[in-house]
């Protein structure tokens, strides 16, 4: 059955979730956990023609079953992570933003002190999932095409699928990795407690006020790559009242994940026990 896709400007496609299995099972989590990356590869190909969608009540009440049934898996998500005592992040970003890498940094920071989970969300290829291997944190890769037509986002679905390739009885915190993409994750709740986004100062000031409704859903926008400043000429300032627009009063670190810069703030805000 095709899915439709709804943009913040009101566009809306139709997608493609052949998952090959019933969302609405409970998560059996007694599988074995014997290699760090556990791969599931998922087909969710475009299947619409983006032009010429008829309008009225029925297309907005397929939509808005759509958007329910979602709602209502991401509920049931959510009670999967309560039931274990387990804290569900969400983490968003533009692509090459740096969410990988800062990632890294917070495993490391995890080994012996938190018990994480991750849920690393690719269109293709396995290279983020093997980049957080080694730190002793069970990852679920789930790859949203299957060599073209990747949806652009995780959702609810998806996220409860990738939770079989995780031992939530034997977790503190699960980080969702999001699509690389400003738009479409912000519109489809997964299940999470938290929603964080990274913003890059390589993409410019302008992408709270280009970009709203993802600045807006979020609770601490972490602002990497600080150490090239230098070499740019991003307005902090401007980013910030541009933020302060869209999402007063959010948090904002300042970050360099490849240096480690505001990477202690950042595991404060996560989780306390990371920052000690």
């Amino acid at each position: 059955m095709g899915r439709f896709h709804r943009h913040a400007d009101g566009t809306v496609h139709e997608h493609h979730h052949d998952h090959g299995h019933d969302h609405g099972h409970a998560h059996d989590h007694t599988h074995d956990h014997d290699h760090d990356v556990i791969v599931h590869h998922d087909d969710h190909r475009d299947v619409g023609d983006h032009s010429g969608y008829e309008t009225g009540r029925e297309r907005i009440d397929v939509l808005e079953d759509i958007f329910s049934e979602n709602d209502r898996l991401a509920a049931a998500n959510r009670k999967a992570f309560d039931d274990n005592s387990v804290t569900c992040v969400n983490l968003m970003s533009s692509p090459g933003a740096g969410k990988t890498t800062l990632l890294r940094h917070t495993l490391a920071a995890a080994q012996d002190r938190l018990r994480v989970g991750v849920i690393e969300g690719d269109i293709e290829t396995d290279i983020d999932a093997e980049k957080l291997g080694g730190f002793g944190a069970q990852v679920s890769l789930l790859n949203t095409g299957a060599g073209f037509g990747g949806e652009c986002h995780l959702d609810a679905p998806m996220v409860a699928h990738a939770l079989e390739g995780l031992d939530l009885s034997t977790l503190d915190l699960v980080l969702v990795e999001n699509v690389g993409n400003l738009v479409c994750p912000a519109e489809f709740e997964v299940g999470a407690h938290r929603r964080a986004m990274i913003a890059s100062v390589t993409e410019g000031e302008d992408k709270p006020v280009k970009y709203p409704v993802m600045f807006r859903s979020v609770e601490v926008v972490v602002v990497n790559k600080m150490d090239l400043m230098p070499h740019l000429d991003f307005d902090m300032e401007l980013f910030r009242a541009n933020l302060e627009k869209v999402n007063p009063g959010v948090q904002v670190i300042e970050c360099s994940a490849r240096t480690g810069e505001g990477v202690d703030e950042w595991l404060a805000w996560l989780d306390p026990r990371l920052a000690q």
